[in-house]
């Protein structure tokens, strides 16, 4: 065993502002020796990601509370609370929260990576603390931090 165990409490946690929703990291991959890391979403109505590709890591989550819509290339997936979805490393993928309440979920990727990107992109906040919309500011750092981190982005065409 090469790092410690580690133990959070419902309330503990880094937790960061990216581009409008909150990250908790529950598990960093400084602390898993870089084999995956974890985190909780709270996902604002309208929030989630645009269609992105990672090419390093299986990006996998689970609903716990609210409503997530998955876009898997052309497929159009609604997911309530207790769905798992896995996206292999490679695949178009994107998530928006299409309801006025906000979501819940667990997201995971292997290998760990991404919560360094997030920690570099994101702000930090208070736990609980809703994150404002994102700023054009916020856009453009995600999307000159992201290819770092290998994940392409596919906007929308203006």
């Amino acid at each position: 065993m090469s790092h410690p165990p580690t133990i959070r409490e419902p309330n503990e946690g880094k937790t960061v502002a990216v581009v409008g929703d909150v990250y908790r990291f529950l598990a960093t991959g400084d602390e898993t020796d870089g084999r995956y890391a974890m985190f909780e979403a709270v996902v604002r109505p309208g929030g989630g990601p645009p269609p992105h590709i990672h090419s390093y890591e299986e990006e996998s989550f689970f609903v716990l509370e609210g409503e997530i819509t998955f876009q898997v290339g052309d497929e159009r997936v609604v997911a309530r609370a207790g769905t798992f979805a896995n996206m292999p490393v490679g695949s178009l993928h994107s998530f928006k929260n299409c309801t006025d309440h906000p979501a819940r979920m667990i997201i995971s990727v292997a290998p760990a990576g991404l919560d360094k990107m997030f920690l570099e992109v994101g702000r930090p906040v208070a736990f609980g603390e809703q994150a404002p919309p994102p700023s054009m500011a916020e856009i453009d750092k995600l999307l000159a931090v992201a290819p770092r981190y290998g994940i392409e982005i596919r906007l929308p065409q203006q």
